[in-house]
């Protein structure tokens, strides 16, 4: 499903000189945190506005049509954690068979007049554009000509020396280490839905969410009063909710333990 904050090339907000950076940024996790705090450094440091192309929805549902990519946050969530860690202007952007089929030369000039980019800053892993051509290597040799900076950053990687991904916080969550996946994002997981008014405590999500394995967990609301309620996730995919505020409609949870 494709958030409704995601744009097409063609309407990107003008912008100007930027750093930018571009992913998935599924979660915000901590290996994200990286890219990101680069970013709005070398922005800082070139007087540029921090920028992340945000790309939704996933590309493997693209490059696989019909898969599906259980998501850590839907696409309004990722971009707002993007704004808390410094990046001036999180962008969503609709990732489509036209996009996919460009160069990774093509997709930069797709980017202007609105974003000219002044300095890209990208991870070892790092590669975009049609067959991944634009790894960091290319883009140092594309920036030499085209005048923009490519600043590296490295791969962070947990004590047992794997990188960290929204793919290995994903299968925490299902193998019931909810713990782990908290570390691994840097916060708690997060969760946001529909109260049912016809099946008291049901909580309906409008997206295709990374869910805890079957278990009763402690969670607590987002908003201006937070409340600890009780997440009760059954192995039929069913969610309900104890102890939601009175008067609540639409709900936004971090999950934070086992119950």
């Amino acid at each position: 499903m494709t958030d409704s904050h995601a744009t097409t090339l063609d309407r990107l907000p003008e912008i100007g000189d930027v750093a930018l950076c571009m992913g998935v940024f599924d979660g915000v996790h901590r290996g994200h945190l990286v890219l990101v705090q680069a970013t709005a450094r070398v922005a800082r440091e070139r007087r540029l506005r921090a920028v992340a192309l945000v790309f939704d929805p996933h590309p493997d549902e693209v490059v696989r049509p019909g898969s599906v990519v259980p998501r850590l946050a839907p696409l309004h969530e990722n971009l707002r954690r993007l704004s808390e860690a410094g990046i001036d202007e999180p962008v969503g952007v609709r990732f489509d068979e036209a996009l996919r089929a460009l160069a990774a030369t093509e997709f930069l000039e797709a980017l202007a007049p609105a974003i000219q980019v002044r300095a890209l800053v990208m991870s070892p892993e790092s590669a975009f554009g049609r067959n991944r051509s634009g790894t960091p290597d290319a883009m140092e040799a594309l920036g030499r000509i085209a005048g923009f900076h490519v600043e590296r950053v490295e791969t962070l990687l947990t004590d047992s020396d794997e990188p960290i991904s929204s793919g290995r916080i994903r299968r925490a969550l299902a193998d019931d280490s909810l713990d782990e996946a908290n570390r691994l994002l840097g916060h708690p997981a997060y969760l946001e839905g529909m109260l049912n008014p016809t099946d008291e405590g049901s909580l309906r999500l409008d997206y295709h969410a990374a869910l805890p394995a079957a278990a009763t967990y402690r969670a607590r609301t987002r908003g201006a009063t937070p409340v600890e309620v009780e997440l009760r996730i059954r192995s039929n995919g069913r969610i309900d909710l104890v102890g939601a505020p009175p008067g609540s409609d639409r709900i936004a949870l971090d999950v934070l333990s086992r119950a």
